[in-house]
């Protein structure tokens, strides 16, 4: 259940649902922000929950695709699917089998996981609350955790296709001798480099997603404080100054829920052009 004061909403709503591996127990949710043994369950919950309808809907699509007029549903997926397909062509030139589908895999499951910003933000807590669960963020991408992971996991995709496309000594090679030259004066600035542009990207991907959805977050829940306002003017006889606070909380929460669906699609897409580029940057090389 939501924080009984303005002072303690925040807080309460920026609280994951905490499981401690090691001790084998529920742990305060206060915990340090990344500690190893420590299980944010509410964000693995979410995503899983949003990797599994993805894969629900297309499944659903392929099923039901007729080779006749589409149907709305399908000229939708279709739609999607060519969207991302010629995104992944203007940037990538080589054989697409394997990064188109995880590029829409990626634009589709940041997407997903975006909109669960969109819900009402105390319900989910209220829900969790009725469970007993005293902590439930349905929010993945605003977690750290979420964000790096993926970002780790595009790092671990860029190695393995540079490798892939260059071998294992090209691509040594490469990151002793780019982008200065090959005297051995320039092999430790060349791989010093090639190493902080390495993690830059991961880095970036993770922060810009993070701290989009972060902040959005956030100010959904700057602008339910308005309900705290309107209640202590109903309480106070300051009926029209309550009906204002209340006007004003619903009008606010329309216009930034409008604008915040434009953030969530970027940001999915963002995602998805930038693990396209830096892998294809990585089979290019220097």
């Amino acid at each position: 259940m939501a924080g009984t004061s303005s002072s303690e909403y925040i807080p309460h709503h920026l609280q994951h649902l905490r499981y401690d591996v090691v001790q084998g127990e529920w742990a305060h949710a206060a915990d340090g922000i990344v500690n190893f043994h420590l299980i944010n369950v509410d964000t693995m919950v979410m995503g899983l929950l949003m990797g599994l309808l993805f894969f629900a809907i297309f499944y659903s699509a392929a099923r039901k695709a007729t080779a006749g007029v589409p149907g709305k549903f399908q000229a939708f997926i279709e739609i999607v699917v060519e969207f991302v397909d010629d995104r992944v062509k203007e940037v990538f030139h080589g054989d697409r089998r394997f990064l188109a589908p995880l590029a829409l895999t990626i634009f589709c499951w940041v997407v997903l996981m975006n909109m669960m910003d969109l819900l009402p933000i105390d319900v989910p807590g209220m829900i969790a609350g009725a469970a007993g669960a005293p902590h439930f963020r349905v929010l993945p991408t605003a977690d750290i955790n979420t964000t790096f992971a993926m970002s780790l996991t595009v790092l671990v995709l860029v190695l393995f296709f540079s490798v892939k496309a260059k071998g294992l000594g090209g691509f040594g090679h490469e990151l002793i001798t780019a982008p200065f030259g090959g005297h051995p004066a320039l092999w430790i600035p060349n791989f010093a480099l090639n190493v902080v542009e390495l993690l830059a990207k991961p880095v970036s991907l993770a922060m810009r997603l993070f701290g989009n959805m972060y902040a959005g977050e956030l100010v959904f829940m700057l602008i339910a404080l308005l309900g705290f306002a309107a209640t202590g003017s109903f309480a106070t006889g300051g009926v029209g100054s309550g009906i204002a606070f209340l006007l004003g909380q619903i009008a606010m929460a329309l216009a930034w829920g409008g604008f915040h669906i434009i953030i969530i699609l970027l940001q999915g897409f963002i995602f998805m052009v930038l693990t396209v580029v830096y892998i294809s940057m990585g089979q290019e090389g220097h």
